[in-house]
């Protein structure tokens, strides 16, 4: 019998949740970015856009608590132990708090070289740089709390309770800004407007699973015995979170220190608009990870299925729009920024449309990885690409500036995805067709968006998108459509069906 957690109504749903939490933020953003640009000019948000990446990269202090207790909580209530639940999550506030107290000091130390020395930040920005720094340095310890928080939720597949709390705090990290400078001018208004966004997020989530978990709200009870299985799991999920963000982010500390503030907002504007591709994907592979945690020792053949119908999903999802960014790059950004902007980032929104594309489907074989207790394996194949990454960076930056940074990271993303979807198919066995659909869909769609990329005129692009996203239509309805009605059909309950 399949278990609630992995039944394809709540998957569904989930999904659904999901996808609302990842579309209102971004809409939040394209509205509120360009009036950020001209309020702040170009050098003060290169700044912010760092401010957001780092309050993105602060939950790796959590050491991977936060994806452990997904795996921990989700796996009792599969095997029916729900009475253990409330120590596992007790434990884990303990751990994220501790690390987020210790991750804010190492930050607010660092701070001076990391405005003055690793950035160059302008002079006459670093006081407001500095004050910014330490303001979410202070921040941390509730980010970190919270993560772990998020992550009863998800295991709980509480998606849609989970998204009314994400959806405010995704649009006011963006708004909030604005509406701080109207107070008062300069990066420390927006600092202190972030943390306190932050701070009302956590308390969000902690009354939300008070309220959903049984026996939570009786004591306080963390457990010594639970920090091993914890940190033992976390361990490896942290070297991810750490790495992997890291080659995500590193990118533009290194056009910061050997270029400018303004390529970094030439590369990271793109990429920041394009990386929103993400929340096609991101609503499936979150459902997903509590999913596989509670099939994947229990029913091994509905893992497999499970994992199938996940890489078709986010294929099928992404490609219209990663077609559309990349083949209409310099006529997206013109209309969204102007054409001065265009000119310098339209060539880098191609090659990232390619990468997020590729990368995104990837995300399922490391979930997949993940979920199923064997954390170790993405991880290791994040450490041994780092240095690669790192002097393809180097190398390329030098000759061709932000247009070889997209490059480099196009091909690492590439390479990732191949090796993960390996290691996936030695997972799953002989309920590996997952990985032929992944190997299909991503090496096919990157093919065609190239193709459409490479026609001269807007008129003959316009003409291979339509009859591209055509064909897909049907191709999708094949393969992903009518499976899913299907699986709800048979996941519903008799009474519903004729």
């Amino acid at each position: 019998m399949t278990h609630p957690l992995t039944s394809a109504r709540t998957l569904a749903r989930g999904a659904a949740w999901n996808q609302l939490g990842q579309v209102l933020p971004v809409l939040a953003a394209l509205l509120t970015v360009p009036r950020l640009i001209q309020a702040l000019g170009v050098d003060r948000f290169g700044i912010l856009s760092l401010a957001w990446m780092l309050i993105g990269y602060f939950t790796l202090f959590d050491l991977g608590v936060s994806g452990a207790l997904t795996r921990l909580v989700a796996e009792r209530l599969a095997t029916r132990r729900e009475d253990e639940v409330p120590a596992l999550v007790w434990t884990a506030l303990g751990l994220t708090t501790v690390m987020g107290l210790v991750g804010a000091g190492l930050i607010a130390g660092c701070a001076p070289w990391l405005v003055g020395r690793a950035l160059r930040v302008p002079i006459a920005l670093q006081p407001e740089a500095l004050r910014l720094t330490w303001v979410l340095a202070a921040a941390l310890p509730v980010v970190t709390g919270t993560a772990a928080l998020a992550g009863v939720l998800a295991a709980q597949q509480r998606f849609g309770v989970l998204n009314a709390i994400r959806v405010p705090m995704g649009i006011f990290t963006y708004l909030a800004p604005l509406l701080a400078l109207r107070v008062m001018p300069g990066l420390v208004a927006i600092a202190l407007a972030l943390a306190f966004v932050r701070v009302l997020g956590g308390i969000a989530h902690l009354l939300a699973c008070l309220a959903g978990t049984p026996g939570l709200d009786a004591r306080i009870a963390p457990r010594r015995t639970l920090i091993g299985p914890i940190m033992s799991f976390g361990g490896w999920m942290t070297v991810t979170a750490v790495v992997g963000p890291m080659m995500v982010y590193f990118d533009r500390f290194l056009i910061g220190g050997l270029l400018s503030m303004a390529q970094v907002t030439y590369y990271t504007t793109p990429y920041d608009l394009i990386a929103r591709l993400g929340i096609l994907a991101v609503p499936v592979v979150s459902v997903m990870f509590p999913a596989f945690a509670a099939s994947f020792d229990t029913d091994r053949p509905r893992a497999g299925r499970l994992f199938d119908w996940s890489v078709r999903t986010v294929s099928s999802l992404l490609f219209p729009a990663a077609l559309v960014m990349a083949v209409f790059a310099r006529e997206a950004l013109t209309l969204w920024l102007g054409p001065e902007l265009a000119a310098h980032s339209h060539a880098v929104l191609r090659l990232l449309a390619f990468g997020v594309y590729v990368n995104c489907i990837a995300q399922v074989a490391l979930t997949l990885l993940q979920s199923s207790g064997r954390p170790d394996l993405g991880a290791r194949v994040h450490l041994i690409e780092l240095p690669f990454y790192l002097l393809a960076l180097w190398l390329l930056i030098g000759g061709h500036g932000i247009l070889g940074v997209a490059l480099a990271w196009l091909i690492r993303v590439s390479a990732d995805a191949i090796v993960l979807f390996v290691l996936a198919r030695g997972r799953l066995r002989e309920d590996a067709s997952g990985v032929r659909t992944a190997l299909f869909a991503g090496g096919g769609g990157v093919l065609v968006m190239i193709a459409g990329c490479l026609l001269p005129g807007l008129v003959p692009r316009l003409v291979f998108v339509a009859s591209a996203l055509a064909g897909y239509a049907i191709l999708a309805w094949r393969q992903v459509t009518v499976p899913g009605l299907r699986a709800l059909r048979e996941a519903a309950p008799a009474r519903f069906q004729s």
